[in-house]
Parts: structure tokens; C-alpha cells; sequence
């Protein structure tokens, strides 16, 4: 496969990089990513995957765009409002970069789709706002050995970790083994978000799948990163291997995703 003029001078920034080239903006270009949620955080991440030139880019979210979604969603617009963000968020990559294929799929993950959606790609981004989700979304890459790269927020704080235990990686169980009580932990609609705040977390995310995909870097497999946007401080915290984790421990429990995923609150 080769690149058209177009595509040579679209991607040139990328081929005149010597860890990308020819090469790494063809592997880029022939990349499946998939968006869990395409919201705060899927936003920006979409954004410039698109513009990359991954050629494949599935959204996922079952939610339409709403006025207040707009303050930090920049997939979508006011023109939008009301539309499913799976399809706003379409035609604004389409707009952006129309050599991509975008695959909008207007529906809620659960248990009897999400290894279905996530098999049909090479890299996951999880940008749901909810334990619940995110710990459906490990378990299924986890059993179907996919990359998954997890980002979350809360007010002015976010959290950002790649998760592969198929390459020897800790799982997310292994940060978290357990959703916390439901109302424990407010959502988004309880506790705020600065706006700009899901930028920069989502377009780490995207920064990471670019690395995953090149393999270029290091990895933040075995780390979660902390970012304080009121400090303006990153900090890189270990993330062990837990030897007691019940899905990719010696002796895991978690077996399949017959267990407890109902959602608590939307992506």
C-alpha cells in the first residue's frame, strides 16, 4: 500500500519525523482504534487521532449532545445539540480528515456487545465517566488481549494508564480490584469538570495509541500518571502487578462477563 500525493503532503510533519516516516504513517493509517464514549474525553482524543490518520476509528456512546456537554466536548457543536454524538462526532472527523472511516455505533456498551465491539480493532480508549464501564471494558480487552488505554477525570485532577496484561502489564483490577458502592464516588454532573481538563487527558490518550501503534517510547503500562491542573504537576506513580488479582492473577475468578456491569451513570 502506498500514500497518495494528498496523503504525503496531509502526514508530512509525521514522515519527516525520523521515529514515524513512510512506514510508521502507513502502519498509522491501516490502525483500527475504538472510543468508548464520545464525550469529555473522546472529544480530543478523536479529534487528533483523526487528524493523524488512523484509519479506522469506531465511536461508541449512546448519548445525544446536549447544551452542557458542549463546555468541554469539542467533537460536537450547538449546531449539534440534540443530534447522537456518535453521528456529530462523524461528521466532524469526516470534516477533518476525510481519508478516515469513522463506524458510529449509537447504543450503550454492556456485556453481550463490548467483545464484539472491541475484537473488530487493534486499541481501545476507554472515556466513560463510570467504574462500572471501565471495569467492563478491561475485563472484555483483557480476555480478547486487546491494548486498552484508560484516562479519567474528577474536577481538576485526571488520571491517565495504558493497560496491557497480554504483554505482562498489570491489568486495571490490579489498581482497582473492585467498582467502589454505588453513590460512593459523585459523577460528573455532580462534582464539575474543568472543561479543559478532558483536552488534555484525552489528548494524552491519543498521544499513547500513537506510541502503542509506532511502538516508539516508552510505555505507561506499568504506571499511572497524575495530572493536577491546578498545580500544573504530572507525577508518574508505580502500578504493580497484583499477585491476588482475581482476573489476571495465577488463580483469577473472573472467569467471563457474566458479572455485575450495570451502568450508574452515562458515558
Amino acid at each position: 500500500m502506498e500514500m497518495t500525493d494528498e496523503q504525503i503532503q496531509r502526514y508530512s510533519r509525521h514522515i519527516i519525523l525520523q521515529d514515524v516516516g513512510g512506514k510508521g504513517q502507513l502502519r498509522l493509517n491501516q490502525a483500527k482504534v475504538l472510543l468508548i464514549g464520545a464525550g469529555g474525553l473522546g472529544s480530543p482524543a478523536a479529534l487528533y487521532l483523526a487528524a493523524a490518520g488512523i484509519g479506522t476509528i469506531g465511536l461508541v456512546d449512546n448519548d445525544v449532545v446536549d447544551l452542557s456537554n458542549l463546555q468541554r466536548q469539542i467533537l460536537h457543536s450547538t449546531a449539534t445539540v440534540g443530534q447522537p454524538k456518535v453521528e456529530s462526532g462523524r461528521k466532524t472527523l469526516h470534516a477533518i480528515n476525510p481519508d478516515v472511516t469513522v463506524r458510529a455505533y449509537h447504543q450503550l456498551v454492556d456485556a453481550d456487545n463490548i467483545l464484539s465491539l472491541v475484537g473488530d480493532f487493534d486499541i481501545v480508549l476507554d472515556g466513560s465517566d463510570n467504574f462500572t464501564t471501565r471495569f467492563l471494558v478491561n475485563d472484555a480487552c483483557f480476555f480478547a488481549k486487546k491494548t486498552l488505554i484508560s484516562a479519567s477525570m474528577f474536577r481538576f485532577e485526571g488520571q491517565l494508564t495504558t493497560i496491557k496484561p497480554h504483554a505482562g502489564y498489570p491489568c486495571y483490577r490490579c489498581l482497582y480490584p473492585e467498582p467502589p458502592p454505588a453513590g460512593l464516588v459523585p459523577n460528573c454532573q455532580e462534582a464539575g469538570v474543568l472543561g479543559v481538563l478532558a483536552g488534555t487527558m484525552g489528548i494524552l490518550q491519543a498521544s499513547e495509541a500513537i506510541k502503542e501503534i509506532l511502538g516508539i517510547g516508552e510505555t505507561i503500562a506499568d504506571r499511572l500518571i497524575i495530572y493536577d491542573a491546578l498545580e500544573m504537576k504530572f507525577r508518574k506513580v508505580g502500578r504493580p502487578k497484583d499477585p491476588a488479582c482475581r482476573l489476571c492473577g495465577p488463580h483469577p475468578t473472573i472467569k467471563d462477563l457474566k458479572g455485575d456491569y450495570t451502568v450508574a451513570c452515562t458515558i
